[in-house]
């Protein structure tokens, strides 16, 4: 999984801010009960990306999705699969 500093330092060069506190957001369950490192599925979705949108506007939700890919690409996941819309669509 890419590191916080990894992720802010690619979204500076891609938007012209490190958008951190997006990051914080979508990563605050990680390591926390009872999710521990199966964080993802609480925010790495469309619905993630609606909320961010909501909370921190359109372009922050553009940052959240380069996140999620980032971490998805990490899973093997690849740009012709389906993008997660929700919890559930992750194996438990």
């Amino acid at each position: 999984m890419p590191s916080l500093d990894e992720h802010c330092r690619i979204t500076q060069r891609a938007f012209g801010d490190a958008y951190e506190h997006v990051h914080r957001w979508l990563n605050e369950f990680e390591g926390k009960a009872p999710y521990g490192m199966k964080n993802r599925r609480v925010r790495h979705h469309e619905q993630g990306i609606d909320a961010v949108r909501q909370l921190f506007g359109d372009t922050a939700a553009e940052v959240a999705r380069m996140h999620i890919e980032m971490d998805l690409l990490e899973d093997g996941w690849n740009f012709g699969d389906p993008f997660p819309r929700c919890e559930s669509d992750y194996a438990v």
